[in-house]
């Protein structure tokens, strides 16, 4: 289990969060823009300190404000893939991908790589790439570390159609495999449909509903996920 009590104030903002999730699947995590996702992330990663509360998984605290425990991010055992596919800039991307990957050159590293397309720019320097090849190889790096929890920050908004439908049934395939609990922030409805079990709505730093996944309804577009009310989100989710 995933428990997660936190609050924390930046500027007028605040973040007031109260979840237990499953270690099992994927949780998709929305909301329209400023409700909160990324500060949320922030949190779990450890690279931002709230101001109180506690963060568990399966029973190992990272964090707790009243116990005055907080786990350095590099020994929480967490994967984080940003919008912005952040790479080691001194390192090619083999070596990215391969920093604290458990094996390499296995099977599973493969087909990584192959269904990323990344086997021609192992040598390459991150400065070289594109937006979409950088974000490319910092998912295939969060994969390879198989962490206790992984974070996906809306991981494949900078790929074209094809390689985002690979790359979506990839990250699938490895959650089966590995059993590691993904959280995936996404703008798109039809992504957290196709990955994601369950749907945490997030409005105004508070997480007011969560449901199952449902693939019964039309997507709407990916812009009015991103700025539509809470109404309109659970009703596009349904």
């Amino acid at each position: 289990m995933i428990t997660i009590d936190l609050h924390h104030t930046r500027g007028r903002f605040c973040l007031d969060i109260a979840l237990s999730l499953p270690t099992q699947g994927i949780t998709g995590l929305i909301g329209r823009s400023g409700s909160g996702k990324s500060t949320l992330f922030s949190c779990l990663a450890g690279h931002v300190r709230p101001d109180a509360g506690r963060i568990t998984i399966n029973g190992d605290t990272l964090f707790d404000h009243g116990r005055n425990i907080d786990v350095a991010p590099a020994a929480r055992g967490i994967g984080v893939v940003f919008q912005q596919g952040l790479l080691f800039p001194h390192m090619s991307v083999g070596r990215n991908i391969a920093f604290g990957a458990r094996q390499r050159g296995n099977a599973f590293w493969r087909e990584v790589i192959e269904t990323l397309d990344l086997g021609a720019l192992l040598n390459a320097r991150p400065a070289r790439l594109s937006g979409g090849e950088r974000q490319r190889a910092a998912i295939a790096r969060a994969l390879m570390a198989e962490p206790s929890l992984l974070l996906l920050d809306e991981p494949v908004s900078a790929l074209d159609a094809d390689l985002k439908a690979r790359t979506l049934d990839l990250i699938a395939r490895v959650q089966d495999r590995t059993q590691i609990p993904m959280i995936f922030i996404s703008h798109a409805p039809e992504e957290v449909r196709r990955l994601c079990d369950r749907v945490v709505i997030l409005s105004n730093g508070r997480a007011t509903q969560v449901r199952e996944a449902s693939a019964q309804m039309p997507y709407p577009a990916p812009a009015a996920m991103a700025s539509g009310t809470e109404p309109d989100l659970i009703r596009r989710l349904m």
